[in-house]
């Protein structure tokens, strides 16, 4: 059982090895002009499908991390994903960068808010890792989101533009705020620019309003005007990132982005951080009630109705993901065993049912049995979630971006 439990020598080692296994995973996801390949269950290339940015972004970010974990051929990767951020995904006539690019030459239509914050969180770790240009990247990230996609009377992120910028759609999600905050906090750790910490606390405050009025189950999806639209998508609930009904997985990483950003905010003994955290733990243990072990099997199911029953049963490997994360996370700022618990639960069915141990990575969509399902996610597109799940509970460094709390350790 030492194997699963934090802190453990085996859970330690049990950890850096799967680390050093998805690092191996993803070397083949470069494409001769940078793009990332989505790649398949043995992490071959799937060159059919388009090279998108924000699976670009991510391994331009992960393999940032391998620079300064110093795992072999980390370097030539970030940088190969560096060029299809520089080069062939981004836009020279109207600025900002193409949803992606398909295996024809086309472009995908629209501008994501998505995408555009990881290519920011991708810019920010090369930074750190002191990859050549990453800084101008990240200068010309930040231009672009900030033209575009901050709303700064609101306090919040629009979600969606056609290719030339000249068109809004008139929906708002939390997702890409979600990982707006992830991305201005990297920001604010690597620049040292505080107003992207206060960007990610306007956001994180309207989350925690809308959340405390619903049970602690957040809306997803709004209106233009930011009025929750309950009903968005029912007819296609297990849409891959506009799903119905609440997500228990982005309630868990929600918790641990608001405890990341209250540490790095007030300081860790300040009681503005102890209200936080206790929210951070309602937002946690309302997702684990709703999601996890509740429909004859083990796992955290994809979405529930706002009456906390499950909807889509299967389960997603990002959540998993995030539940070790935040489990980890509240022990390590509460001491509370209950969360220590949890980590060793999830750990024990990572290694049982979503750890492939034959062809690497993590299965990506299980169905309610835990058996494989790629009606959502087929193949292993990249490695961000369950790479960041090797780090992040070990990050000492709670308030900290885990690549800002890399780099202060190297």
């Amino acid at each position: 059982m030492g194997k699963y439990q934090l802190d453990t020598p085996e859970n330690k080692a049990f950890v850096r090895e799967m680390r050093n296994s998805l690092l191996s995973f993803g070397h083949q996801f470069p494409s001769p002009g940078g793009g990332s390949y989505y790649l398949g269950d043995d992490g071959t290339p799937w060159k059919d499908r388009p090279r998108e940015t924000w699976i670009t972004s991510r391994m331009a970010h992960v393999y940032s991390l391998g620079v300064m974990l110093g795992h072999e051929g980390s370097e030539a990767l970030a940088d190969a994903a560096l060029k299809g951020l520089f080069g062939e995904l981004y836009d020279e006539d109207h600025g900002g960068w193409y949803a992606g690019i398909t295996s024809d030459g086309d472009y995908l239509p629209n501008k994501q808010c998505y995408a555009h914050a990881f290519v920011i969180l991708a810019a920010t770790s090369a930074y750190l890792a002191k990859r050549p240009n990453s800084k101008e990247l990240l200068k010309s990230a930040i231009a672009a989101y900030d033209a575009h996609f901050w709303e700064g009377e609101r306090g919040l992120s629009v979600d969606t533009w056609n290719t030339e910028f000249t068109k809004l759609d008139e929906y708002r999600g939390m997702n890409a705020n979600m990982h707006s905050v992830e991305a201005f906090l990297a920001v604010a750790d690597a620049l040292e620019d505080e107003n992207y910490r206060i960007r990610a606390g306007r956001i994180i405050n309207f989350v925690i309003g809308w959340a405390s009025d619903n049970e602690y189950r957040i809306p997803e999806h709004f209106t233009s005007d930011w009025i929750p639209d309950l009903e968005c998508n029912k007819d296609k609930p297990d849409d891959c990132f506009k799903p119905y009904g609440a997500t228990p997985g982005h309630g868990i990483e929600w918790a641990r982005l608001i405890v990341q950003w209250a540490i790095s905010t007030y300081g860790i003994n300040n009681e503005n951080v102890s209200d936080y955290i206790k929210i951070a733990e309602k937002l946690y243990n309302r997702a684990i009630e709703d999601g996890w072990n509740v429909d004859g099997a083990p796992g955290i199911c994809y979405t529930t109705g706002w009456d906390g029953k499950p909807i889509v049963h299967d389960r997603m490997h990002w959540t998993l993901a995030e539940a070790i994360n935040t489990s980890a996370v509240l022990f390590r700022v509460t001491g509370n065993e209950k969360y220590k618990e949890d980590y060793a639960a999830f750990m024990e069915y990572l290694d049982k049912y979503v750890f492939d141990h034959e062809t690497g990575s993590w299965f990506h969509q299980l169905d309610q049995n835990n058996k494989l399902l790629d009606t959502v996610w087929p193949g292993k597109c990249d490695i961000y979630h369950a790479l960041q799940a090797t780090m992040i509970p070990y990050n000492e460094m709670v308030g900290v971006s885990i690549a800002a709390a890399l780099s202060r350790t190297r």
